[in-house]
């Protein structure tokens, strides 16, 4: 089975060591900008509802949630959710993070076109995490190929989840600095330390699909050396 392949811990490990350093270097950035005060002393959700009335959106909420970078955008409610540190934090790191999340809010106004296939992906992506690695090992348990590759096509639905996902963040990120450049929200200080922030979050999305892709290419070498 895949577990005791040495072949599934060289695919995967690699990308599981990349996905860990993603995680401590986005919270370490975090951690380090949340201790520098934004020069406008503005709080995140301030930042935040600045960041879209300066791209004419107005119907979109911000409120608190709980969690540690629990920041997110829901558009079927057109909710700005800010984590706590970020909602009423005053600091480049909340700055940053809140403006990220408006940048999505405003593509989704905007009709951003990769926003609207990522959207169109999460269920099959969902679908595909719950059901493709099991899928995967009962086909190659009974030697079923056609089951197997079913299931390498369930877990494609993650991959080109986390492909499109990549381009939607790396958008939202450059509105977020350009939105607050231009409305003067920040000094040239404040937005290096905001590009740092932005830029580490980014490697949590590159680390991801980079893992997803080595597990994909490990079932795909698999199932073929099962076929010889």
């Amino acid at each position: 089975m895949m577990f005791f392949d040495p072949q599934y811990f060289l695919f995967v490990v690699p990308g599981l060591l990349l996905s860990m350093f993603a995680a401590w270097y986005v919270r370490s950035t975090f951690r380090r900008y949340s201790q520098v005060p934004l020069a406008r002393g503005l709080t995140g959700a301030q930042a935040a509802e600045a960041v879209l009335r300066g791209a004419g959106v107005y119907d979109v909420r911000i409120e608190a949630t709980s969690g540690f970078l629990s920041d997110h955008y829901d558009p079927r409610e057109k909710v700005l959710r800010l984590s706590a540190d970020v909602y009423g934090g005053r600091s480049v790191a909340a700055a940053g993070v809140a403006a990220h999340e408006a940048g999505h809010a405003i593509q989704h106004a905007r009709g951003y076109g990769l926003m609207t296939v990522r959207q169109a992906l999460v269920m099959p992506a969902r679908i595909g995490s719950q059901l493709s690695f099991f899928v995967i090992v009962i086909g190659l348990a009974l030697h079923a190929m056609g089951v197997a590759w079913f299931g390498v096509l369930l877990f494609s639905a993650i991959f080109l989840f986390e492909l499109v996902t990549l381009p939607v963040e790396v958008n939202a990120s450059t509105r977020a600095r350009q939105r607050l450049e231009s409305a003067g929200l920040v000094t040239a200080q404040d937005a290096e330390g905001v590009h740092r922030v932005l830029r580490a979050a980014a490697l949590t999305y590159v680390a991801a699909l980079v893992s997803t892709a080595l597990q994909l290419l490990y079932f795909i070498t698999r199932i073929r050396q099962e076929e010889r």
